[in-house]
């Protein structure tokens, strides 16, 4: 090979300081490259354990606010059993409000009087109990409201959480098949609730729930205290009525006594009448007797009718019995002018007497048979 031969070969030979160069370059590179997939892997890391942090701890806050949750709703839902016991109570109380019944042929009696004050009261307690179970089915109302929100509150919070769990189980492999969103501003953009109004609202739920409660303690003290002196007070007027009925029964049957007493009195006035009468006969008889005696006389011989004492005994027997007849006749007119009167009053006694045995008959049993069912116990 000539001279000008290896001069060019010399010319267009491999560059080895470039090379080497290169290969330095390339070597520095991959250490680059592997100490930055090794700070992107630590950092990954780190990240997926903050993560696992973060929904840990944020799975201990839900069930956190789920405990309290839970606990309220137990409390709101006692709370609405207890008032629907009470609106029973209630609707007991009025159903027992029933006026008892009384009828009467006399009025503005005591115990008429003591009807109208019962009738008043259970009128009175009637409509307040009303407005009370007013009140309770608004409390019912109020209560079963919260409920709900309390029930959503949860509901939602269990969802969150086994999302929030199941974010924690999942790992980098487990997530090759799941589809990603292409923008990840738009999920950032769709989180309008910060951690402060997240919690705010449960916390909201919470005292809404707690505030019900108050109410709902505070209706039911009101509610009992008002039953026990409705109770009293109904009871307290029953019992005033009930002594009025036995007060009034007592006096009737007292004065249909000495009523009776007094009919029984006329038959001894008629007695008196019909003594008179047999008397007035008896003495006709007498008179007859004595009348016949001197017709007889007169039919002695003309010189034995003298005026002996037995003759001068009957003139005079004749003459004392005129008397006598006489005035018995008069007293006999007397008594039966009495006799009239008597008859007039005895027919008023009877009346009276009948009345009497009617009213108490209405009082003492009929009354008493409305009155019996009445039974005010404790509401």
């Amino acid at each position: 090979m000539s001279t000008p031969d290896r001069s060019i070969e010399q010319c267009v030979g491999p560059d080895l300081e470039n090379i080497e160069v290169m290969r330095n370059h390339s070597v520095l590179f991959r250490a680059e490259c592997k100490r930055l997939i090794q700070d992107t892997d630590k950092a990954c890391k780190r990240m997926q354990n903050d993560d696992n942090k973060q929904l840990d701890q944020r799975v201990r806050d839900i069930q956190f606010l789920k405990k309290e949750l839970e606990l309220k709703l137990e409390e709101i839902i006692l709370e609405i059993d207890v008032l629907i016991e009470l609106q029973r109570r209630v609707g007991k109380a009025l159903g027992a409000c029933k006026e008892p019944l009384r009828v009467t042929v006399r009025l503005h009696d005591e115990v008429d009087r003591e009807l109208l004050r019962e009738r008043g009261v259970i009128e009175g307690v009637a409509s307040l109990l009303e407005r009370v179970a007013e009140q309770i089915t608004e409390q019912i109302r109020l209560n079963r409201s919260i409920k709900y929100h309390l029930e959503q509150d949860l509901k939602e919070k269990f969802a969150a959480q086994c999302i929030d769990n199941s974010c924690a189980l999942m790992t980098a492999h487990s997530t090759n098949n799941q589809q990603r969103p292409k923008n990840t501003q738009t999920l950032l953009q769709s989180f309008t609730v910060t951690p402060e109004q997240w919690e705010n609202i449960s916390d909201i739920n919470i005292a809404k729930a707690e505030q019900q409660q108050v109410n709902s303690l505070s209706l039911r003290a009101m509610v009992e205290s008002l039953l026990e002196q409705t109770l009293a007070d109904m009871q307290k007027q029953f019992q005033a009525t009930t002594e009025t009925f036995q007060l009034n029964v007592q006096e009737i049957k007292s004065a249909k006594g000495l009523m009776e007493d007094q009919l029984a009195k006329f038959a001894s006035e008629q007695r008196t009448r019909e003594d008179l009468q047999v008397a007035v006969s008896d003495s006709e008889h007498v008179l007859s007797l004595a009348q016949a005696r001197l017709v007889v006389r007169r039919q002695r011989p003309g010189k034995e009718q003298c005026h002996d004492p037995a003759q001068n005994q009957l003139l005079a027997e004749v003459q004392q019995i005129n008397v006598h007849i006489n005035r018995l006749r008069e007293a006999a007119s007397r008594s039966e002018e009495q006799q009239r009167a008597l008859v007039r009053c005895q027919l008023e006694l009877q009346e009276n007497i009948e009345r009497k045995s009617s009213s108490l008959y209405i009082d003492e049993v009929v009354c008493a048979q409305h009155r019996e069912p009445i039974i005010i116990h404790n509401f």
